[in-house]
């Protein structure tokens, strides 16, 4: 590794007069490129080269290295480049589990559905001609679709904006997200629903402080994030993955939206004739008891399907990265990779998935008791339950963090999820990638353009409750919980629609993990960037 003069010689180059290469690892001249870093002759600062870095086992066989699998002078299938190490199919049990809680959201739905259908006509066929004072109707139906369709159309504007206007997406991103926040908090306000206010206007001055500490690092995330799209325009299948896997979740919205407004229609006691229809009695505990079922299989099933896309894209990414372009560029990337995520990798999947929707149950539920402790002036109550929300929201950004680039390893090397999350933090860790893993915002900006799309989904939902007034909401006691869902249908369909351009630049980082110096020498353009905004680059280059 260069010396503190060394380096900065090297940072300080006229980049008009190009750049040096950077020094190369003990391995490269060993001919090891591209293999584990114990391979390769590297070591972290004062580590006993006797000793491999720390974190990895060297009892477990690492995957190999994908360049090596390279054939310069034919196409080769994607399986061929990255092959599976050990057994195909991991994580069986968690699969299964998913399966089993999907039919369980589909028998839930459709007897739901069915008692909603046989006593439409007390919960009418529009917005205004229900007869229910007693629980949700048709009203929120129409309410909730409405939010799905906002969601979609600003979801999409926002990727065309990522795509025409790449270096001011994160600009437009906070300032949009903070005045759509304020916005909404003040409107709230005005209409005197101050739970949902207050919350909205905390989110807002925490979303500020967050904006303005990330300012330093928007030059290096630009260029991440121009990088991501430059190989998403070559590679159109990225965008394809991206509309498809939106359509899905957008219906799967609106059938969630409708399940949520059934469970309701049929179990909600009071003057109900759905209590008499096929399917069981009425209860407020039978309710609740479905409506925390579905919310959480609603959670599981849109992580799943958002991480199954995330794995997809970076099977393109990772093919990218190691190959020389279209010369050998592998067959069937996303095709493949897709398959892969199906099937061997379905139940490591569905595990990441089902820890990530385990917390935003939990974040989903704190946000209503919240909400509904400040609506009935409880002070306390909801300051606990706000502190709370924050905890688990901090609990939350360390597992999605994780679950990124766990993701990309199990895509490229099918590794189990628990492997791979460890493997992968370690070897960025050690190859001092974690420092512009920490640089780059652009999971931070596509989490933030989600949650615009989300309050734009729940302002949607209390507009329209202001407006209708349904009979069934006259104390406002609805309120929360359908602002709520809005908020979760909105803020879920941006992230599916999102996830493949993040997915390229968390692909890049594990790539880089792997082996950095492929970067400069097949990449040398995206390298020159990334150090001219951010010379550290240059160290993780180094090893």
């Amino acid at each position: 590794m260069a010396n503190n003069g060394e380096a900065a010689a090297y940072y300080n180059n006229d980049p008009e007069q190009g750049r040096e290469p950077p020094p190369v690892m003990n391995g490269r001249a060993n001919g090891n490129r591209g293999a584990p870093p114990e391979q390769q002759g590297y070591y972290p600062p004062g580590q006993d080269k006797q000793q491999p870095p720390g974190g990895y086992d060297q009892q477990q066989p690492q995957p190999g290295a994908p360049q090596d699998n390279f054939n310069m002078d034919q196409k080769q299938d994607y399986d061929q480049v990255f092959a599976i190490q050990g057994p195909k199919y991991r994580d069986i049990w968690a699969g299964l589990l998913f399966l089993a809680t999907f039919a369980g959201f589909v028998a839930v739905s459709g007897i739901a559905i069915h008692g909603y259908a046989t006593t439409r006509s007390g919960s009418g066929g529009g917005i205004y001609d229900s007869t229910n004072t007693f629980g949700l109707t048709t009203n929120t139906v129409i309410c909730l679709v409405i939010c799905v369709a906002v969601a979609i159309i600003l979801s999409l504007i926002y990727m065309w904006i990522a795509r025409q206007f790449t270096k001011l997406l994160i600009w437009v991103t906070g300032i949009a997200n903070i005045c759509l926040g304020l916005a909404t908090a003040i409107y709230m306000l005005y209409q005197k629903y101050w739970s949902g206010g207050i919350v909205f206007l905390v989110f807002v001055v925490f979303t500020i402080i967050c904006f303005i500490s990330w300012i330093p690092r928007i030059p290096f995330s630009v260029v991440m994030l121009q990088g991501s799209m430059d190989v998403a325009r070559r590679r159109g299948h990225v965008f394809i993955v991206s509309l498809v896997g939106g359509l899905v979740g957008a219906a799967f919205g609106i059938w969630f939206s409708i399940t949520m407004v059934a469970v309701y229609v049929k179990y909600e006691p009071g003057n109900n004739p759905a209590c008499d229809a096929s399917g069981g009695g009425c209860s407020q505990a039978k309710v609740i008891g479905l409506m925390v079922f579905i919310t959480f299989a609603g959670y599981w099933i849109s992580e799943w399907l958002k991480n199954t896309i995330h794995a997809t894209v970076a099977g393109i990414y990772g093919s990218w990265y190691f190959s020389n372009g279209d010369a050998n560029f592998p067959r069937g990337a996303t095709r493949s990779s897709a398959r892969r995520a199906l099937t061997y990798s379905f139940g490591s999947i569905s595990l990441g998935s089902l820890i990530v929707a385990i917390i935003n149950f939990l974040r989903q539920l704190c946000s209503i008791a919240q909400q509904q402790a400040a609506g009935s002036g409880d002070t306390l109550a909801s300051i606990f339950f706000c502190l709370l929300g924050c905890f688990i929201s901090i609990l939350d950004w360390a597992v999605q963090f994780v679950n990124r680039y766990a993701f990309c390893h199990i895509a490229l090397y099918g590794s189990s999820y628990f492997e791979a999350a460890k493997n992968t933090w370690t070897m960025i860790k050690n190859r001092g990638i974690d420092a512009l893993v920490n640089q780059c915002l652009i999971g931070p900006v596509f989490s933030m353009g989600a949650t615009f799309v989300a309050y734009a989904t729940s302002l949607s939902a209390y507009v329209f409750l202001h407006v209708t007034k349904p009979a069934y909401n006259d104390d406002g006691s609805y309120t929360p919980v359908i602002l709520a869902y809005a908020f979760l249908v909105g803020l879920q369909i941006c992230n599916i629609f999102t996830t493949p351009i993040s997915s390229g630049v968390d692909t890049i980082f594990v790539a880089m993990g792997w082996d950095p110096h492929v970067l400069y020498e097949k990449h040398n353009d995206l390298y020159q960037r990334m150090v001219e905004v951010y010379p550290r680059v240059q160290q993780a280059i180094q090893g």
